[in-house]
Protein backbone atom coordinates (compact mmCIF):
# COMPACT_ATOMS: atom_id res chain seq x y z
CA UNK A 1 0.00 0.00 0.00
CA UNK A 2 2.80 2.41 0.89
CA UNK A 3 4.56 1.60 -2.39
CA UNK A 4 1.43 2.48 -4.38
CA UNK A 5 1.05 5.74 -2.44
CA UNK A 6 4.69 6.59 -3.23
CA UNK A 7 4.10 5.95 -6.94
CA UNK A 8 0.99 8.13 -6.96
CA UNK A 9 2.87 10.90 -5.16
CA UNK A 10 5.77 10.72 -7.65
CA UNK A 11 3.37 10.91 -10.58
CA UNK A 12 1.51 13.85 -9.03
CA UNK A 13 4.76 15.75 -8.38
CA UNK A 14 6.12 15.12 -11.88
CA UNK A 15 2.82 16.19 -13.45
CA UNK A 16 2.90 19.35 -11.35
CA UNK A 17 6.41 20.15 -12.65
CA UNK A 18 5.25 19.46 -16.23
CA UNK A 19 2.32 21.87 -15.79
CA UNK A 20 4.52 24.57 -14.23
CA UNK A 21 7.02 24.19 -17.07
CA UNK A 22 4.18 24.35 -19.59
CA UNK A 23 2.78 27.52 -18.08
CA UNK A 24 6.23 29.10 -18.14
CA UNK A 25 6.91 28.14 -21.75
CA UNK A 26 3.49 28.93 -23.17
CA UNK A 27 2.98 31.99 -20.97
CA UNK A 28 6.44 33.37 -21.69
CA UNK A 29 6.09 32.69 -25.39
CA UNK A 30 2.68 34.36 -25.40
CA UNK A 31 4.11 37.48 -23.77
CA UNK A 32 6.80 37.67 -26.46
CA UNK A 33 4.06 37.10 -29.08
CA UNK A 34 2.04 39.99 -27.67
CA UNK A 35 5.12 42.24 -27.74
CA UNK A 36 6.12 41.42 -31.32
CA UNK A 37 2.83 40.58 -33.04
CA UNK A 38 0.40 42.82 -31.15
CA UNK A 39 2.85 45.71 -30.70
CA UNK A 40 2.65 45.73 -26.93
CA UNK A 41 5.29 47.36 -24.75
CA UNK A 42 8.84 45.96 -24.71
CA UNK A 43 8.08 45.07 -21.07
CA UNK A 44 5.96 42.18 -22.36
CA UNK A 45 8.99 40.89 -24.24
CA UNK A 46 11.31 41.30 -21.27
CA UNK A 47 8.89 39.59 -18.89
CA UNK A 48 8.29 36.85 -21.48
CA UNK A 49 12.04 36.29 -21.77
CA UNK A 50 12.36 35.93 -18.01
CA UNK A 51 9.43 33.51 -17.82
CA UNK A 52 11.00 31.47 -20.63
CA UNK A 53 14.22 31.37 -18.59
CA UNK A 54 12.20 29.90 -15.70
CA UNK A 55 10.88 27.29 -18.12
CA UNK A 56 14.47 26.15 -18.57
CA UNK A 57 14.96 25.83 -14.82
CA UNK A 58 11.77 23.96 -13.84
CA UNK A 59 12.56 20.64 -15.61
CA UNK A 60 15.78 20.30 -13.61
CA UNK A 61 13.61 19.33 -10.63
CA UNK A 62 12.23 16.26 -12.45
CA UNK A 63 13.53 12.88 -11.22
CA UNK A 64 14.58 11.51 -14.60
CA UNK A 65 16.95 12.02 -17.50
CA UNK A 66 17.04 15.14 -19.71
CA UNK A 67 15.95 13.43 -22.92
CA UNK A 68 12.98 11.69 -21.31
CA UNK A 69 11.84 14.80 -19.48
CA UNK A 70 11.82 16.86 -22.67
CA UNK A 71 10.29 14.12 -24.79
CA UNK A 72 7.47 13.60 -22.30
CA UNK A 73 7.07 17.33 -21.82
CA UNK A 74 6.36 17.63 -25.54
CA UNK A 75 3.15 15.67 -25.05
CA UNK A 76 2.14 17.78 -22.06
CA UNK A 77 2.91 20.91 -24.08
CA UNK A 78 0.56 19.77 -26.85
CA UNK A 79 -2.32 19.37 -24.41
CA UNK A 80 -1.59 22.65 -22.65
CA UNK A 81 -1.30 24.56 -25.94
CA UNK A 82 -4.74 23.31 -27.00
CA UNK A 83 -6.17 24.35 -23.62
CA UNK A 84 -4.40 27.73 -23.85
CA UNK A 85 -5.91 28.40 -27.27
CA UNK A 86 -9.35 27.53 -25.96
CA UNK A 87 -8.99 29.58 -22.77
CA UNK A 88 -7.19 32.70 -24.00
CA UNK A 89 -8.03 32.85 -27.69
CA UNK A 90 -11.51 31.37 -27.64
CA UNK A 91 -10.68 28.63 -30.16
CA UNK A 92 -12.41 25.43 -29.06
CA UNK A 93 -10.51 22.24 -29.82
CA UNK A 94 -11.98 20.11 -32.59
CA UNK A 95 -11.97 16.32 -32.68
CA UNK A 96 -8.54 16.24 -34.31
CA UNK A 97 -7.07 18.42 -31.56
CA UNK A 98 -8.58 16.13 -28.95
CA UNK A 99 -7.47 12.90 -30.62
CA UNK A 100 -3.98 14.28 -31.21
CA UNK A 101 -3.68 15.44 -27.61
CA UNK A 102 -4.87 12.05 -26.34
CA UNK A 103 -2.27 10.27 -28.46
CA UNK A 104 0.39 12.64 -27.11
CA UNK A 105 -0.63 11.76 -23.53
CA UNK A 106 -0.27 8.06 -24.31
CA UNK A 107 3.25 8.88 -25.48
CA UNK A 108 3.94 10.71 -22.21
CA UNK A 109 2.80 7.70 -20.19
CA UNK A 110 4.99 5.33 -22.18
CA UNK A 111 8.09 7.52 -22.30
CA UNK A 112 8.07 8.85 -18.76
CA UNK A 113 6.15 6.48 -16.52
CA UNK A 114 6.82 2.94 -17.71
CA UNK A 115 9.36 0.96 -15.66
CA UNK A 116 12.68 0.26 -17.31
CA UNK A 117 15.08 -2.55 -16.60
CA UNK A 118 18.20 -1.47 -14.76
CA UNK A 119 16.99 2.03 -13.86
CA UNK A 120 15.88 1.66 -10.28
CA UNK A 121 16.43 4.28 -7.63
CA UNK A 122 16.26 8.04 -7.67
CA UNK A 123 16.37 8.45 -11.45
CA UNK A 124 13.53 6.02 -12.16
CA UNK A 125 10.14 7.70 -11.90
CA UNK A 126 8.29 4.38 -11.67
CA UNK A 127 10.83 1.77 -10.56
CA UNK A 128 10.19 -1.94 -10.97
CA UNK A 129 9.40 -3.91 -7.84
Amino acid sequence: MAIERTKVKKIAVTLLFFVIAGLCEIGGGYLVWLWLRDERSWMFGALGGFVLFLYGVVPTFQPSYFHRIYAAYGGIFIVMAVIWGWTFEGIAPDRFDIVGAAIALVGVAIIFYMPRKGEEGEKAVWPKK
